[in-house]
């Protein structure tokens, strides 16, 4: 019997690289996507059953290119995660409209396209997982985050219209929602800080997997991820 297939776009080190290890894990095949190869090719050695694309998801002609060759490859697609992100700190006063294009671009465009391209055959097979990964910035948007919040707000309405749409249809849409700090216990200076004000990515990954298994009577749509000691 054929593995079930597993996309993860925005593939780095942090959370990219633990949901694929975790799917992995869990007897999927993965495909690995990034706009960088350096990464990939270190994460797919690791892997028991991996593949690495190189995809930029501000340019829908390449997303539509890999996911014909994933599907060609590695067969239909039954989960995907869209874990893709980018925001610009800025106030509205200093906002620059190409960074402004390009973080909507990233955060919403690319998941739009990319959750259409699965959605269709997903359809056809009545089941499938469509994972986003958003932000405390999908729900407000910091005086300082203009550009960022108003793409991941974006984001995170088009994951709520894509879920109405597509849970009568059998398709799981869940978007979840990081409220912290994620990775390494240490500043940018280098100091050690409490480790349990971070997000561990493994964590994160286990959360995400958890969505997929949930019976279709009690589906979840939105889940908060913070650590406990996390102001909120």
């Amino acid at each position: 019997m054929a593995k079930p297939t597993c996309v993860v776009i925005g593939v780095g080190p942090g959370n990219g690289a633990a949901f694929a290890r975790k799917f992995n894990c869990e007897g999927y095949q993965v495909a690995l996507l990034a706009r960088s190869q350096s990464f990939l090719d270190k994460l797919q050695t690791e892997l028991d059953d991996a593949q690495s694309y190189i995809c930029d998801v501000t340019k829908p002609d390449q997303i539509s290119d890999v996911f014909s060759r994933i599907q060609g490859e590695m067969g239909p697609i039954d989960t995907l995660i869209y874990n893709a992100g980018s925001g610009h700190s800025c106030t509205i006063e200093n906002l620059d409209i190409y960074e402004f294009e390009s973080d909507w671009r990233i955060n919403s465009l690319g998941c739009a396209f990319s959750s259409q391209l699965v959605a269709t055959e997903m359809i056809k097979r009545s089941k499938g997982n469509i994972i986003i990964v958003g932000a405390t910035a999908s729900l407000r948007g910091g005086a300082n985050f203009t550009s960022f919040a108003s793409a991941k707000a974006a984001q995170r309405s088009l994951a709520q219209s894509m879920a109405r749409y597509l849970w009568p249809k059998g398709i799981h849409v869940a978007y979840l929602i990081i409220d912290g700090p994620v990775g390494k216990n240490h500043g940018l200076d280098g100091r050690a800080r409490d480790d349990q004000a971070f997000l561990k990515p493994s964590d994160i990954a286990d959360s995400a997997f958890f969505l997929t298994t949930q019976a279709k009577s009690a589906w979840t749509f939105e889940l908060d991820l913070r650590p406990h000691v996390e102001k909120w």
